[in-house]
Parts: structure tokens; C-alpha cells; sequence
């Protein structure tokens, strides 16, 4: 018997095989699934049902690259917009044998209407369940967004209630398998770790302490949720079927003639934002390998083309699998040395960088002038905001510059800033990207500011 976590990073992203008797299911399958197939083959399992708990936002669904790859049957819930095309629909009370196991539908709306929850039952011991995958329903230490039907936000937020009920009465024994774990763009509460019980999360959970379901629904409305524009391709592709991902999971290599040439949409430097800060190619955005996944659906559009400039072929193949696995598939090359470029005399570009103290000097420079050219450009999501602002400072948050990047002069003299000055230098490479060359970053952000006000 056999039941294995596999997780996608960057996306945190946790899809299950499970299997027994020969027999083996896919829970929630990643577009890159041979992974799937390998760990199957080695147990002596063969993948018969993959099982999805709902339509995802923010990555593609490997579901139906894996039935082709195995035969294996699509199971997906009902009262979606239209029939995903490539699976059977099924229904709360619907079981299915995986060997000596017993996987039983529960159907969970609330995060989206198809939402499906899967309760795990060994026949050997039946008398409750072993388990249950929650997808985006419940997580660890939090519970799912509701903010994709915004026409109907109260009503979705109340079916999440309802459906959190039914999996909470599955009993406290039963350990919980969620979809995505902390750092997903799907939860804002989630612990750290990725194991829990319906019964911890019962005494430990914030939002399972909420037992008044109009409390529940006021304070789900109440949250603030960005949607990248990604997410409209995903919702598609998944109802659709996504296309198999690129065989080969590296970039072709570039020289440096090949890059000067090339007529990508995107240059995208995915070193580590001191790296970029110091020097890049002119009109290259930031994109840190580790932040492609939360920021890339925002600043890169469905079959725009990208060449990917690293600091070495691994940091390529890594950036590569997390744009492929967002369906970025468009990647003309990879490029490996911006130091021997420098060296051969190619043009660079730098981003300063500024410390608190120069932020105070501006800031008491700016006050009370209704002329001034040099803006602090806060660009943290709401939540942070509302919590801890600088005076003086403007907002807009970081994705939200994909759009409104043309509301800013160009002539204008721009600080970014953020939590760390991570976020801040994404922000600062793609104003850079867009023509912008007044602008500097915050050295440490609201972390050096704290500490300096202390």
C-alpha cells in the first residue's frame, strides 16, 4: 500500500498517488507527470483513476496528459461553467476501489463551484476514514479564497462553511491531504508544514473557530485577494485539457550574439535581485527563479516569447520547469554569462540602491511640496499596507504595475520599496524594462525601516 506526496515548488503545489492491490490513483497531477508514472512503475502500480478536486487557477492540470500516458479514467465534480471535456463527472456518495482502498466523493463548493473533496477509507479497517484530500477546501492552518465569483461572494463563502462541515464530520482521526501548502497563491494563513489532521486543524485552525456561518461569510468577503491574469488562461486550459509540456525541460543555450539579435517580448533575468541590481542587459525585467511562479502570470501574456538570462544552466532548468508548468511555454533561449558580457565590453545597466537614512532625507525634502519629482513607491499587497505605511509613501501593488506602470512619468524620479526589497527590484526591473531610468530601490525596505525606527 502505497500513499506518496508529491510536491511542485514555487507553486507549493501537493498532488498524491496512492495505491494498493496493484492498482494506483493521481490526485491532482501537475502538467509535468511522468513523475507519476515512474513512482507508479517502481511500486508495481498501475494508474487507473486520477482524481481532481477542482478546476485550478494558478497552474495546469496534468489530468488529462496522464490519461494519455496511461489509460487511467478523469474523475472531476459537477456544476462547473460547461463539462470538462476530457472527464467524468461524478457526484457526492461516488466510491471507487483502489485495491484494498476506498476513495469516496464528497462534493465541497465554496472556493469554486466543482470543488470536490476525497475521502480515503481502508477496507481492512472501515470504520472511518483514513483520510480525506481536501484540495483548496481546507488547508493547513487555513481555509480556501472565495473571491472567484465576486457577483456571488456571500453565497460561495457560505457554501465553503457548509462544505468545511462536511469534511470536519469525516471525524477527527482523519489526516488531511490539501492541494497547495504554505506560499501558494490560493491561502494566506497556511503553517509551515504540510501534515495535519481534521481533528488539529479543528482545536488550531483560525477560520474552523468561526462556528457563526454569517461570521464566516463577513469576514471571507472581507479579504483581499489579487488575480493575476494567468489565472484566466489556466481556468481555460483546465477546462480544455492542457497540452502535453515540452520534452525536453531546458532552454536551447544562446550566445551572446544570438541574445543581442533575438526579438523576445521578455528578456527575463532570473539571477538573485543583488545580481540584477548590479548589473544586467538594458531593458531586461527582474524575475528571481524563486519568485517566477507568484509574479510571472502578471508581467508575461499567454504566447508572448521570453529568453532567460541566468547565472547558471540549473537556475535555467528550474525557471524553465516553473514557467512550463503555468503553460509559458514560449521560450526562445537561455543565456549563461553576464560577467564575462561585462567583460567583453558589453553595455550593462544598475539599479541603485538607497538606505534609510537618504529615504528620510527625501521624504523630509518632499514634505508639503505639491512639486515634487521623486515619489516612495510602496508596492506590498493591501494586507501589509494597512498594517505598517511609511508617511508620504504612495501604493500600487507589485503585480498591479503590469497595467498601471503607464499611470507613472517616466520622467519622474521613482523609489521602490516593499518588504525587503525583493518585490521592490521585480518592480524596478520592469519599470526599467518599460522605459523607466530614474528610478532606485529601497536597500532592506519596511524590514530596515522597522528596525530604524525601533
Amino acid at each position: 500500500m502505497l500513499l506518496e506526496k508529491i510536491k511542485t515548488p514555487g507553486l507549493a503545489h501537493l498532488s498524491y498517488l496512492v495505491g494498493s492491490g496493484g492498482q494506483a490513483a493521481v490526485i491532482d497531477p501537475r502538467r509535468d507527470c511522468a513523475i507519476y508514472v515512474e513512482k507508479a512503475r517502481a511500486a508495481g502500480l498501475e494508474i487507473t483513476h486520477i482524481f481532481e478536486t477542482h478546476r485550478n487557477e494558478d497552474l495546469v492540470s496534468g489530468a488529462l496528459i496522464l490519461a494519455d500516458m496511461t489509460g487511467a479514467t478523469v474523475l472531476h465534480g459537477p456544476n462547473t461553467e460547461q463539462p470538462i471535456v476530457y472527464a467524468q463527472t461524478v457526484r457526492d456518495g461516488d466510491c471507487f476501489a483502489i485495491g484494498q482502498l476506498k476513495i469516496q466523493v464528497l462534493e465541497t463548493p465554496g472556493h469554486t463551484d466543482d470543488h470536490l473533496a476525497y475521502a480515503l477509507f481502508d477496507t481492512a479497517y472501515p470504520d472511518k476514514a483514513v483520510g480525506v484530500f481536501t484540495g483548496d477546501a481546507l488547508f493547513v492552518g487555513d481555509v480556501g479564497r472565495t473571491d472567484f465569483y465576486p457577483e456571488r461572494r456571500e453565497e460561495v463563502a457560505g457554501l465553503l462553511y457548509d462544505s468545511l462541515q462536511k469534511i470536519l464530520a469525516l471525524g477527527d482521526q482523519a489526516i488531511i491531504y490539501p492541494a497547495h501548502g504554505a506560499g501558494s497563491v490560493c491561502g494566506s494563513g497556511m503553517a509551515e508544514r504540510e501534515f495535519s489532521t481534521v481533528g488539529h486543524e479543528r482545536v488550531n485552525n483560525p477560520r474552523l473557530q468561526m462556528t457563526d456561518r454569517d461570521a464566516f461569510i463577513r469576514f471571507k468577503v472581507s479579504e483581499n485577494h489579487y488575480q493575476p491574469p494567468y489565472f484566466r488562461l489556466m481556468e481555460r486550459l483546465n477546462m480544455e485539457g492542457g497540452e502535453a509540456p515540452p520534452p525536453v525541460m531546458r532552454p536551447r543555450h544562446l550566445s551572446l550574439k544570438q541574445l543581442q539579435t533575438c526579438t523576445a517580448d521578455h528578456l527575463i533575468d532570473i539571477r538573485e535581485p543583488m545580481a540584477y541590481t548590479s548589473g544586467h542587459f538594458p531593458r531586461s525585467m527582474s524575475l528571481p527563479v524563486g519568485m517566477i511562479s507568484a509574479f510571472a502570470g502578471w508581467f508575461i501574456g499567454e504566447g508572448e516569447s521570453m529568453v532567460l538570462i541566468a547565472s547558471d544552466e540549473e537556475q535555467l532548468a528550474t525557471a524553465m520547469a516553473h514557467l512550463v508548468r503555468i503553460a509559458f511555454d514560449n521560450i526562445i533561449g537561455g543565456y549563461v554569462g553576464v560577467v564575462p558580457a561585462a567583460a567583453q565590453g558589453q553595455e550593462m545597466q544598475q539599479t541603485p540602491m538607497i538606505d534609510t537614512a537618504e529615504v528620510e532625507a527625501r521624504l523630509i525634502n518632499n514634505k508639503g511640496k505639491e512639486d515634487s519629482n521623486w515619489t516612495l513607491l510602496d508596492v506590498r499587497d493591501a494586507d501589509e499596507r494597512a498594517t505598517t505605511a511609511i508617511e508620504g509613501s504612495q501604493h500600487i501593488y507589485v503585480g498591479q504595475l503590469n497595467e498601471r506602470w503607464r499611470e507613472l512619468d517616466k520622467n519622474h524620479h521613482y523609489t521602490l520599496m516593499c518588504g525587503s526589497g525583493a518585490r521592490a527590484t521585480v518592480a524596478a526591473g520592469w519599470l526599467a524594462s518599460r522605459g523607466f531610468d530614474n528610478i532606485d530601490i529601497y536597500l532592506g525596505s519596511m524590514g530596515a525601516w522597522k528596525a530604524g525606527h525601533d
